[in-house]
């Protein structure tokens, strides 16, 4: 834990005030604070939109997934109408949790005494309560969590004044129109617990300036750090992009993709959606990480990924992907060492930020996001 003294609001304002040319990493208390996880919770979390994954994998009525956001158990879940929806996963009786993990369901039942939802959170029925005068079936509904799609990902909002996600993320959308990302199916969805700060893993996918390193045994040699552009991120996110080789054919462009051209077929792009959703995307294939604090010290991930459909009709691309999906779990043990290792460092008393690389911009961008979240949050 941060020591007693430490302000880590007032260490990240000293930390953010330097120009990028002059910049640090950020202070190891605002990663190893609770008073710090508190703002994030109350001033991020509870405001901006948070992805639980996408909207394929929620294709039919009574498809669903769970998560806990900020504090609050939610259900998404595909109504019979076909549309989604977020409520909350909490019974309206005795206040046990409802639905857990991700699966299909005909009706929500809750576990303790049966009261059953619809799908659209409408009671239908709750056995034993015939006795009881002020008992009104009609009365209860589970109460609607914002929602909204935007090119396949599903995110929901606590808040409702913040604006639509595809307001908020226009400048995607136009950056990375080639690639047509609403058409991209997931193939695989995973949850896993690391033993680190949320923000650690945050960092580690936005700069790939570790890439040679961390990643000697799988992806280290396949991209080149000269190769990496890394420009001034904006608001609501920030990017960086690096060229591929051919060495893996489904990072490429398919040949019936005609909406990319020149170097854009070997692009990829590493998109950080603030506050904590990371997208590696390729013409070819995505895959990514939705993050949720767990305390100073662990991340909740939500990790899934897939490919473009232009790849869908190809005899071999089953087993393309099955291959680049061992690649992807050998890159995330390696990635799983680097940023545990980077938490236990942080909680040293010799624990001092240096400077970062120019491969680091979008580091230092997402710190400059968490400053400005927590001090309009506490100018509210």
């Amino acid at each position: 834990m941060a020591k007693d003294h430490t302000d880590p609001i007032k260490d990240l304002r000293h930390n953010t005030a330097q120009p990028f040319e002059a910049a640090r990493a950020m202070p190891p208390s605002v990663y190893m604070s609770d008073s710090f996880l508190n703002e994030e919770l109350t001033h991020i979390f509870s405001k901006d939109w948070f992805c639980v994954g996408r909207a394929d994998s929620l294709a039919e009525p009574g498809d669903y997934t769970t998560c806990e956001l900020a504090g609050q158990p939610i259900i998404v879940i595909r109504d019979r109408d076909g549309a989604l929806r977020a409520m909350s996963n909490v019974c309206l009786h005795r206040m046990s949790t409802l639905l857990h993990g991700r699966g299909k369901t005909r009706a929500i039942v809750c576990p303790y005494h049966a009261w059953t939802y619809n799908l659209d959170g409408s009671l239908r029925g709750a056995p034993g309560m015939t006795r009881n005068t002020g008992f009104c079936k009609d009365a209860y509904h589970l109460p609607e969590i914002r929602c909204e799609e935007w090119l396949g990902w599903v995110f929901i909002c606590l808040n409702e004044d913040t604006p639509p996600v595809a307001e908020q993320l226009a400048d995607v959308e136009d950056l990375v129109a080639g690639y047509d990302m609403t058409n991209y199916t997931e193939t695989f969805f995973e949850e896993h617990v690391w033993d680190t700060n949320w923000k650690v893993l945050a960092e580690n996918f936005m700069e790939s300036y570790h890439l040679p390193v961390c990643h000697a045994g799988t992806i280290g040699g396949l991209s080149k750090l000269e190769d990496m552009v890394c420009p001034p991120g904006l608001p609501a996110f920030n990017y960086h992009t690096i060229l591929k080789d051919d060495q893996l054919r489904i990072a490429m462009a398919h040949p019936s993709n005609d909406r990319l051209k020149g170097d854009e077929r070997r692009t990829t792009f590493l998109l950080a959606i603030y506050p904590s959703l990371m997208i590696t995307l390729t013409p070819g294939y995505f895959w990514y990480l939705s993050l949720h604090p767990k305390g100073p010290g662990q991340v909740h991930i939500r990790f899934g990924g897939g490919m473009s459909d232009d790849y869908a009709g190809d005899e071999d691309a089953q087993s393309n992907f099955e291959a680049l999906k061992t690649l992807l779990d050998d890159v995330n043990v390696e990635d799983r060492g680097c940023t545990e290792k980077v938490y236990r460092g942080l909680c040293s008393d010799h624990a001092v930020p240096g400077h970062l690389s120019h491969l680091e911009r979008p580091n230092y961008d997402f710190a400059q996001y968490l400053m400005a979240r927590l001090e309009e949050g506490r100018a509210d």
